[in-house]
């Protein structure tokens, strides 16, 4: 495995519940559903990646929220609920390219720079994303048009 994979693990399993943590930083709880509603209104309607998120939309929310919680520093929900989040491994059914995952970050920018927060917040949250975004591609070619990946 890769090291920058093994980083990556790590520090989702790191469960740093202090207030330095961006996730309080962020404003906690009620911040991440801010940012996950405003992410999922973007992309169960677009055209590239919205063909990955077919199934109960509101149990997409909630597990990406559980998620966020502890990769941002905040409570271990996810693994809590679901255990280890072994989150490639979770994406392996899915093709994603890497212009999904270009996709994925646009609407996650997009709801990043909604939230009322300061600027540099914002960019060291977005600053989480690029590398898990690109760590899930797992294909390069396209879906066809319509087919639930």
């Amino acid at each position: 495995m890769p090291h920058f994979c093994v980083d990556l693990i790590m520090k989702v399993e790191e469960h740093n519940l202090n207030e330095d943590a961006l996730y309080y930083r962020l404003g906690g709880d009620a911040t991440l559903r801010r940012l996950v509603e405003k992410f999922y209104d973007q992309v169960f309607v677009h055209p590239l990646i919205g063909r990955l998120f077919k199934t109960d939309k509101e149990l997409i929310k909630e597990k990406q929220r559980m998620f966020l919680s502890q990769f941002l520093g905040g409570p271990a929900l996810y693994s809590e609920q679901y255990g280890h989040p072994k989150m490639r491994a979770r994406h392996l059914p899915h093709p994603i390219t890497h212009d999904d995952a270009y996709a994925w970050l646009e609407c996650m920018a997009s709801a990043v720079n909604s939230l009322d927060i300061p600027e540099d917040l914002k960019q060291e949250l977005f600053a989480r994303f690029p590398q898990t975004a690109f760590f899930m591609v797992n294909s390069e070619t396209e879906a066809a048009p319509g087919k639930n990946a």
